[in-house]
């Protein structure tokens, strides 16, 4: 069997990412590239703002949104978040003609396929079964991901790669994300998106901005509190993502 989502689509992250900094510049929001986050600073235990290795940025609240390096910055904050971080690969092949035109995915085989507009061919799996940051990848996810394109596509085997990449995506143990307050005042957290963060960006952007703008968590938002893996009232949507991880 199948399942089939007419309105889906693909779009392009770095044009939506430069789109919405765009309007964000527009805005007067302040964008500041090439800055690492060295740590966070406190006043009584209370969140005042974020050091940088270009100086101090002082604020009344702090929103982290870093995806899989969400628990790097939580240790730098001075606690543990409940997610694991996981590398994710995906690779792009030499240009074709059209041949797909939509976006396939198997959770038999474990893979999904797309074509972009300028005729290179998407493909990827799941992610690395380890824990780690490294953005290398590893040649057994490559080639477990070839298989399964092949095995779905056998006309595609002719077809060479262009090149391979790896991102860090963070997981939580109820695979939902976690879009909440920390133990540490005045820091918010929106993390544990796994691999779906980007679709969610509108929505989950809007919600968490309300958040940070009023001081409390956004209705919307209280479901996914990190208090829910101390209180047990987890989200049973594992398998809504329609993905194995």
């Amino acid at each position: 069997g199948a399942t089939v989502q007419r309105r889906g689509g693909v779009a392009r992250h770095d044009a939506v990412a430069w789109g919405f900094a765009r309007a964000a510049d527009a805005l007067g929001v302040d964008l500041i590239q090439q800055t690492e986050v060295i740590g966070f600073r406190k006043e009584n235990g209370v969140c005042i703002g974020v050091e940088t290795n270009k100086g101090f940025i002082g604020a009344k609240r702090v929103g982290v949104v870093t995806a899989g390096n969400s628990g790097h910055m939580a240790k730098l904050a001075g606690f543990r978040l409940p997610i694991e971080s996981h590398p994710l690969q995906a690779l792009v092949s030499e240009p074709i003609k059209p041949i797909i035109d939509s976006v396939i995915m198997s959770n038999a085989v474990h893979g999904y396929i797309s074509q972009s507009d300028k005729g290179d061919l998407v493909i990827g799996a799941g992610i690395d079964g380890y824990n780690g940051y490294g953005q290398r990848g590893s040649y057994p996810v490559i080639e477990h991901t070839i298989q399964a394109i092949v095995e779905m596509f056998p006309v595609l085997s002719r077809v060479r790669m262009n090149r391979q990449w790896g991102g860090i995506v963070d997981t939580t143990p109820d695979a939902c994300p976690i879009i909440s307050k920390t133990p540490v005042p005045n820091m918010f957290f929106n993390c544990g998106w796994g691999t779906g963060g980007f679709k969610a960006t509108p929505g989950s952007g809007n919600v968490f901005a309300a958040s940070l703008a009023k001081g409390e968590m956004h209705p919307l938002a209280a479901p996914f509190s990190i208090d829910r893996f101390h209180n047990g009232a987890l989200i049973d949507e594992h398998g809504a993502a329609a993905v194995a991880h």
